[in-house]
């Protein structure tokens, strides 16, 4: 244990040694991508046995060596032949027969093997784990939002107050964004195909009279790993479902700092609505005892700063020279860390969100700060609707007055002998909403529960 410290200390990356996701290790590290390739060379040879081209014999001597390999020996490999995809091969053929050695990687060419591991690896990934950790995220803010639909806040706009609300319903915009990113997020990773198609993508090495379809092929070796092929390849895969994929991802992410960053606001000493939890012996400050600050949140933000100028990149790597260059050997081997650090900001987001404090009181005293001026617009509309001319102009004539003055605006209101001909005319909600503007929340505790119901029927077969 304390040399896996060690060398964990040893990583140049945070996401390594601070940020790491224990659940990912099978699908994205180094270890699993060498794992995930070795298992599109044992499809190979299933489909080369099923058509007849070698024995079922050799290709089980295969597969089980393919099922042996390391990462660590490829890597020795490679660093004598300078090549990653073939030091795979080469570490292949060291473990069967040489009636066997023929037969490994026979059609391929790399890409056939690198781009369809990459889009394998991803689908468990987002299957398995990702996807389950976005579930428990929205049930998280689905079970917040219906328990505060009804808790009174004053709502915000350009940071200043505006209507009321409730707390409840700032949450359900979060159902109802993360909702449709989940739904998003499974579309692009159907979509994420494979490719046998050769070293240009017109299935050259397929068509030397070997097989009756090449296509046919190709569709055969992706099955037996779940995929589909795309329409037509390079000899890379068309970057478009992978640019897709990682919007999704990366705005996904951005979900989570929106959130991140409104809970982080409400929790300033000033406004104090909602509070972290805080450890008995968490130090928020190395100088100031007192502090108890929003790290999590921060965290989170901070994670968003990092991965998600990393979507330029993805998008660069769609230009490819011709049938292809190599400029998007090295990007893509860094697209595995942006998953791992969406999943840990994800987890810590779960975390956190379990554990708000919401502090009721304060946002009462929130509210009441602006209470008797949110009576404006309610009043100017009413006023309008019975026909009372300018009535916006009239109504911010009486605000300006109520802040001059010091005086409310609800008894500023009831002196306007103007205005009594039109107050003996509002019904009695509309009077009870200007004199008590709390009561002026719309339909924001039905708001709550229909986008609630809504997302519980979308994900309820998911």
């Amino acid at each position: 244990m304390a040399k896996d410290l060690k060398e964990k200390f040893c990583s140049f990356s945070p996401t390594d040694y601070r940020y790491s996701v224990e659940d990912l290790k099978s699908y994205l590290t180094e270890e699993a991508f060498i794992k995930y390739k070795t298992k599109v060379e044992a499809a190979l040879v299933k489909v080369l046995a099923k058509q007849g081209f070698i024995s079922w014999e050799v290709a089980e001597e295969i597969i089980q060596a393919a099922e042996r390999i390391t990462a660590e020996e490829v890597y020795e490999e490679e660093r004598r032949v300078r090549h990653d995809i073939r030091a795979l091969v080469n570490c292949i053929r060291n473990k069967v027969s040489e009636r066997a050695k023929p037969y490994v990687h026979l059609f391929a060419t790399s890409c056939d093997i690198v781009d369809t591991a990459n889009c394998l690896r991803y689908k468990d990934a987002i299957h398995n784990v990702i996807l389950p950790d976005m579930i428990e995220l929205e049930k998280t803010w689905m079970e917040l939002a219906l328990r505060h639909k009804d808790t009174l806040q004053i709502g915000r706009t350009h940071g200043q107050h505006a209507e009321p609300i409730t707390f409840g319903f700032a949450i359900v915009l979060y159902v109802d964004r993360w909702g449709n990113r989940i739904l998003r997020l499974k579309e692009v990773t159907h979509n994420l195909v494979g490719k046998f198609s050769g070293a240009v993508g017109a299935y050259n090495a397929s068509s030397l009279g070997f097989f009756a379809d090449p296509e046919e092929f190709e569709r055969e070796v992706l099955s037996e790993l779940g995929l589909e092929p795309a329409n037509i390849s390079t000899q890379i895969l068309p970057p478009e479902p992978m640019v897709d994929f990682f919007h999704t991802i990366i705005s996904s992410f951005g979900v989570l700092a929106n959130f991140a960053d409104d809970m982080r606001h409400l929790q300033r000493s000033e406004i104090a609505e909602i509070g972290e939890e805080f450890k008995d012996e968490q130090v928020g400050s190395s100088t100031m005892p007192h502090k108890r600050n929003p790290i999590n949140f921060e965290n989170i933000k901070s994670m968003w700063k990092t991965f998600m100028p990393k979507m330029v990149t993805i998008y660069m790597d769609q230009i490819s020279e011709h049938q292809r260059d190599l400029t998007n050997s090295c990007s893509q081997r860094y697209l595995p860390e942006l998953l791992v650090a969406f999943t840990s900001s994800m987890r810590r987001m779960i975390k956190v969100s379990k554990r708000i404090k919401v502090e009721e009181s304060n946002m009462q005293r929130n509210f009441k700060m602006s209470k008797d001026k949110i009576a404006a617009e309610p009043l100017y509309i009413l006023l309008a609707s019975l026909g009372y001319p300018n009535a916006h102009e009239y109504v911010r004539r009486l605000v300006f007055e109520s802040f001059k003055k010091r005086k409310p605006l609800s008894e500023i209101v009831m002196e306007e002998e103007a205005l009594k001909p039109y107050l003996e005319k509002f019904t009695d909600l509309q009077k009870g909403i200007i004199l008590d503007p709390s009561r002026y929340i719309g339909i924001a505790p039905k708001k709550v529960k229909k986008i609630i119901d809504l997302w519980e029927e979308r994900l309820k077969d998911t």
